[in-house]
């Protein structure tokens, strides 16, 4: 090759910059730094042994929880109020009377805590269909009854003690709030600006050229899509995504519910069976704001789910978000490409149920 050529560009040996319009923001990407070896930390394995039933976890049926309260004797989804809350309904107003530099307005909330089965040794990818489609169908409740009072209601889920989880047992939390969040603030002005500039929903215009290109795709089916989303951050993060142009879960038809419960079972196995381990993650819902913006005009808004798994070599070593990620810029190590690639190969059946297969299968 002549020694003034140039060469040709490979994403996945050479270093880019790539735009996120949900965020307004640019991602490097430097999938080449994958080939060097790993010395720094790494990560103990989460342990496999956790009980069914624990009376002393605060989250099991029947347990007694901080604040005195017992649980009842639940056989599907449970919610409660956080017995330690971000945030909550009568907080004073601290006033507005400040310097520019120093300014503070009031916060007021609720802060839930939902369990979704009442078995602590079982995750969403280990639940069945039928079971999911409940817990779905009490976030949509969710929805509409905090949404009613609250700007915003944001429903999330850290799985795995890498991700913060204090407690084994599945379950998501659900914060409520009187402002809007930065980050949903920030995806109000993208979606809208959008919208205006092109004519088309962001994400609407987004799922429909992912569903044609297939090269980030994960998993689909009639209703859903999960993309490793071409800004992505997070070594496998995904993107969860209606094809139909939907505001929030309560507008989600019965069908678009049972196929939400399928899709949501299909991409967690997949995530387990990467590194066969319990794979941490934290995800939440974004659809549009509530509270009194359920009377203004939303069409710029499409519901979609976030996944942020940290893992990136193996079940024992994670993408650390320090140092330039945190000062100057989100950077990630492989390519989307290559991510979605990874999981979109892996079966469907959950690596559990295969060691399992032997001994008559998982009691459920």
């Amino acid at each position: 090759m002549d020694s003034t050529s140039k060469p040709t560009f490979d994403p996945k040996e050479h270093q880019h910059l790539r735009y996120n319009p949900l965020r307004d923001s640019w991602v490097l990407v430097s999938a080449h730094r994958m080939k060097r070896p790993w010395k720094g930390q790494v990560e103990k394995p989460p342990e496999d042994n956790t009980p069914r039933h624990d009376p002393n976890n605060p989250l099991c049926p029947g347990s007694v929880r901080a604040n005195g309260e017992v649980n009842p004797e639940y056989d599907s989804t449970f919610m409660f109020d956080n017995d330690f809350p971000a945030l909550q309904p009568d907080a004073p107003d601290p006033g507005s009377d400040h310097h520019p530099l120093f300014q503070s307005k009031a916060a007021r909330g609720v802060c839930k805590v939902m369990c979704f089965h009442p078995w602590s040794d079982i995750t969403l990818p280990l639940m069945q269909p039928a079971e999911i489609r409940k817990v779905i169908d009490k976030w949509a409740d969710l929805i509409v009854e905090l949404g009613a009072e609250y700007t915003w209601v944001q429903i999330f889920e850290n799985k795995g003690a890498m991700m913060g989880c204090s407690n084994p047992h599945p379950h998501c939390q659900v914060w409520a709030s009187n402002f809007l969040p930065n980050e949903a603030a920030l995806a109000e002005r993208c979606q809208r600006d959008f919208l205006q500039k092109h004519g088309e929903p962001l994400l609407v215009q987004y799922a429909r050229m992912e569903a044609q290109a297939q090269e980030r795709v994960v998993v689909e089916n009639e209703h859903w899509l999960v993309v490793v989303p071409y800004w992505a951050t997070w070594p496998f993060q995904t993107l969860l995504l209606p094809r139909r142009h939907v505001f929030r879960l309560p507008d989600l038809t019965a069908q678009e519910r049972d196929s939400l419960a399928s899709i949501m079972k299909r991409l967690l196995t997949k995530y387990d069976n990467l590194f066969e381990v319990s794979f941490p993650y934290s995800m939440g819902w974004h659809g549009a704001p509530t509270g009194s913006h359920l009377q203004e005009d939303m069409s710029h808004w499409q519901l979609h789910a976030h996944y942020y798994p940290p893992l990136l070599r193996s079940a024992t070593i994670r993408k650390f978000m320090v140092g330039y990620e945190m000062l100057a810029n989100e950077q990630r190590d492989l390519t989307p490409e290559q991510a979605a690639d990874q999981l979109r190969k892996l079966g469907e059946e959950h690596y559990k149920m295969k060691k399992t297969e032997g001994d008559g299968g998982m009691e459920n």
